[in-house]
């Protein structure tokens, strides 16, 4: 009843006058395709089909849409003004005649009242639902820019939008790329003389303000410390790199170049504004709390704000401003989702990437920074990993990648070699956070917006647990006799921490009370499990009765995960990221500080795993984007290389047997390119 479609077209209206599909009525009304599908089925939306068509075959007159459309905004709008009852009139005197001038006066005072009502209640409907909201990308031309079979990134595009730089691992290793766009012409302009380059949280790419100079973000090959982070520069048409700021992790200029802002890799990321291309030497205008980070400033247009992406690495991030002369920090954005890359096509158009909360994306992001509605621009399987602007806000340039995931096992030998992985043939379309148990292996696979735990054992694959928009955080844990799995689940606006029998059965919610962030790792005794919860957004160790009871504190400081040695004499945990690197810390079951060998590894892969005894302690050590898997005796402090991986191996999960001799790894590859998306002038 009430259903507006039928086989019967409308009157006969030209062609130009027809949408003829789902997704050009969800263009036409800027909204995505299941918005006006709901629209159809519970607000009348006139949508026909097709005589003798396939179901999804769709149509509808602009001018009926337009009429719709009205007619829904003035209902809404009567609706708001209707929620309050109106005031009894007093009774009309009889011998009273309607058309004398007095009355009639006043029958014209109240009608213009109730207009003068009506418009401001539809108009601040229109306001709060942002009817009047213009996707800055709908009429944009998109062309893909390049087209290899690797990898591309951190596009950036220089200030007349002229120029492209990125990186790219076309001649094998990842070098700085240029371009001139209609070139067709691409030249490398660091030929592997930067050994490490890649980092995604931070916009590692960028333009001097005259384009003489592609810049770009270099961290010293083994540089433990954030000191080794700067910023080099190469001439456009060639030449030799050489340093352009030292010291300085990410920057961005004025848009008349005389001021610059930037960040050190200092904790807090401490942020600076200059005049001239010289460090300032006062105090930073903002340092983002202990444990949190502060990366991609920007300039807005009329240099009053200074906009950056603050939170806790990798997804728990937001889009906040400040003025140049400090204070405190206004926040834009209430996303809390992987957040980065933002741009201003105008002083109040944002642009930016951030992910779902389920972890889909990142997708393309717009909003008005003073009505500070979020809109995502993009949909599909593709998701993008970079995104920058010319000055005008007219030509955007972004990376677009395809990311895969699969699972390898090799065999560890006394010396490292080039091995040869084997894949391990799945029965899902993806397998991501493997864990051994003594005769199988456990992994998360992703369908959808939804993801779920499967057991392979003898080549046959099982799915235990799943949940409608379910997003499992850091991997499940299977306790010391196998016979149990803990893990924890993001989902519907919660996160929750779950047992479960090792057949999938008898699946049940330990606590909903915690934040929870990182994975989870039993205790050795099997009676509590130690997970991660932010507190005001720092993560601390809490430890979770698995028969019920309320969690206790574990590790007052920062601490995300945990890693218990068999024999329970300790807990090994990461610590905060510093720059790019983090370290790693103990404490004993009492949570007394347990001293270790210095360890010091870099951002990427927090995955810590004990063998046997307890003696020995399995990492990943290397660049952010390939690592290779080493072991450290905590004894002794000795360490060695046990796998050498090729450099297009991308290695960011990993479990070990209990004799170290054989080991599974999540590999991430991506097919990526770059897109220009050309807006119109206004």
């Amino acid at each position: 009843m009430g259903e507006p479609s039928s086989d019967t077209p409308p009157s006969v209206s030209p062609p130009e006058d027809r949408l003829d599909s789902w997704k050009e009525i969800a263009a036409y009304l800027n909204r995505d395709v299941t918005t006006v599908q709901r629209w159809e089925k519970r607000e009348g939306m006139p949508v026909h089909r097709h005589l003798h068509d396939r179901l999804g075959s769709v149509f509808v007159s602009r001018t009926e849409l337009d009429r719709w459309a009205r007619s829904r905004n003035l209902r809404a709008a009567a609706e708001n003004l209707n929620d309050t009852p109106s005031p009894d009139l007093p009774a009309q005197p009889p011998h009273t005649v309607i058309s004398t001038p007095r009355l009639r006066w006043k029958l014209v005072v109240a009608l213009a009242a109730a207009g003068f009502a009506a418009a401001i209640g539809a108009g601040l409907w229109f306001q709060r639902t942002e009817y009047f909201w213009q996707n800055p990308i709908a009429d944009a031309r998109f062309q893909t820019l390049t087209d290899s079979e690797g990898v591309e990134q951190a596009a950036a595009v220089s200030r007349d939008g002229q120029f492209v730089a990125f990186l790219s691992d076309r001649d094998g290793q990842t070098d700085v790329w240029v371009t001139q766009v209609g070139s067709g012409q691409f030249h490398n302009l660091t030929h592997g003389s930067a050994q490490e380059l890649v980092n995604p949280s931070v916009r590692t790419l960028g333009f001097s303000p005259d384009g003489s100079l592609v810049t770009f973000w270099v961290r010293k090959q083994g540089g433990p410390s954030g000191g080794d982070i700067s910023i080099w520069g190469v001439p456009m048409l060639g030449g030799q790199p050489s340093p352009y700021l030292e010291g300085v992790a990410e920057f961005d200029w004025s848009h008349d170049g005389s001021r610059l802002t930037y960040h050190t890799p200092g904790p807090g990321d401490p942020l600076f504004v200059s005049n001239g291309g010289r460090r300032s030497e006062g105090k930073p205008i903002f340092t983002a709390p202990a444990g949190l980070h502060s990366h991609f400033p920007l300039w807005a247009p009329d240099m009053a704000f200074i906009y950056f992406v603050q939170g806790s690495l990798p997804d728990k991030l937001d889009i906040w401003r400040i003025t140049p002369a400090g204070g405190t920090p206004e926040q834009i954005t209430s996303q809390k989702t992987r957040v980065s890359h933002p741009v201003l096509l105008d002083r109040r158009t944002l642009m930016y990437l951030a992910s779902d909360p389920d972890g889909s994306g990142p997708w393309l992001y717009s909003m008005d920074v003073e009505r500070r509605v979020p809109h995502r621009l993009t949909s599909g399987l593709d998701c993008y990993t970079s995104l920058a602007a010319s000055a005008d806000g007219r030509r955007l340039v972004a990376t677009l990648a395809s990311p895969k995931t699969t699972l390898w096992r090799l065999r560890i030998t006394d010396l490292p070699a080039k091995i040869s992985a084997a894949r391990i043939s799945l029965t899902t379309s993806t397998g991501f956070s493997p864990r051994l148990g003594p005769d199988y292996l456990l992994y998360v696979s992703a369908t959808g917006g939804s993801e779920s735990i499967w057991k392979l054992a003898n080549g046959t694959g099982t799915e235990l647990w799943s949940g409608q928009g379910a997003q499992v955080i850091g991997g499940p844990a299977i306790s010391p006799d196998a016979r149990s799995i803990a893990f924890s689940v993001r989902q519907g606006g919660q996160t929750l921490l779950y047992v479960m029998h090792a057949d999938g059965t008898n699946a049940r919610i330990v606590t909903d009370l915690l934040d929870l962030e990182g994975a989870p790792a039993w205790a050795p005794d099997g009676q509590s499990i130690s997970t991660a919860a932010t507190d005001h957004g720092i993560p601390h160790l809490y430890r979770v009765p698995v028969e019920g009871g309320t969690p206790a504190l574990f590790v007052q400081e920062y601490a995300v995960d945990p890693a218990w040695a068999p024999d329970g004499r300790l807990v090994v945990y990461s610590g905060p990221d510093i720059g790019t690197t983090f370290s790693v810390k103990a404490v004993t079951a009492d949570a007394a500080a347990h001293p270790l060998p210095t360890l010091t590894l870099t951002r990427g892969a927090r995955r810590l795993a004990f063998l046997a005894g307890g003696r020995a302690l399995v990492f990943l050590r290397g660049e952010i984007q390939h690592k290779n898997l080493w072991l450290m005796d905590l004894e002794t402090g000795a360490e060695r290389q046990l796998t050498n991986l090729t450099p297009d191996f991308d290695v960011r999960d990993f479990d070990i047997s209990p004799d170290g001799r054989e080991v599974v790894l999540e590999r991430v590859q991506e097919h990526s390119e770059v897109v220009l998306l050309d807006l119109p002038q206004p």
